[in-house]
């Protein structure tokens, strides 16, 4: 009989130290994934996913020190500007964007220019259709108005009254927006 318990408690111990290891080994794995996914997931490597950086980037903190030495173009949709926008930005659009209208706008094209959307993707594309034009100084606001949003910076409405509401584009790119009122259609 002694022997039996004496086996019963080496059985149990092993399937113990098994279960331990394979918990420890379960805890890893989610720890590695969670680590790895959260790395995919910042902003700048977003940016790098999407864009080439082909029109240089601009800060917040960089624009709004220098903001009344820029003409702002939101490239964002209509639905999305009216909510709001940056103080005295163009709307320019995205799918509407048409260049004529903007060279009858910005006839000089060494002008200082900084175009945003929500993030700085759909802007990116805007701002090379203007390279191509021949406008010379364009730059991309880096996380374009969500960044802006999320350091505390005023953003307005299209009766140009300072809103905390800001368009987040879809439920997905929402995640970027981390203050304000996130306003989806």
């Amino acid at each position: 009989m002694p022997v039996v318990v004496v086996k019963e408690v080496l059985l149990n111990s092993s399937k113990g130290k098994n279960l331990i290891f394979m918990k420890k080994i379960l805890l890893y794995f989610l720890v590695f994934f969670t680590v790895a996914s959260y790395s995919q997931n910042t902003l700048s490597n977003l940016l790098k996913k999407y864009n080439t950086e082909a029109i240089p980037y601009i800060s917040v903190n960089e624009l709004s020190n220098h903001k009344n030495d820029y003409v702002l173009l939101d490239t964002r949709e209509l639905k999305e500007y009216k909510v709001s926008h940056l103080k005295n930005a163009i709307y320019v659009g995205y799918d509407a964007f048409n260049i004529n209208s903007v060279k009858k706008q910005l006839q000089n094209k060494h002008e200082k220019i900084v175009v945003y959307c929500s993030l700085g993707v759909r802007s990116e594309t805007i701002g090379m259709k203007l390279k191509e034009a021949g406008y010379t100084n364009i730059h991309n606001l880096y996380g374009g108005i969500f960044e802006w949003k999320n350091q505390n910076f005023k953003v307005y409405n299209n009766t140009s009254i300072e809103t905390e509401n800001v368009h987040a584009y879809s439920k997905t790119w929402s995640q970027w927006l981390l203050k304000g009122n996130k306003v989806l259609d």
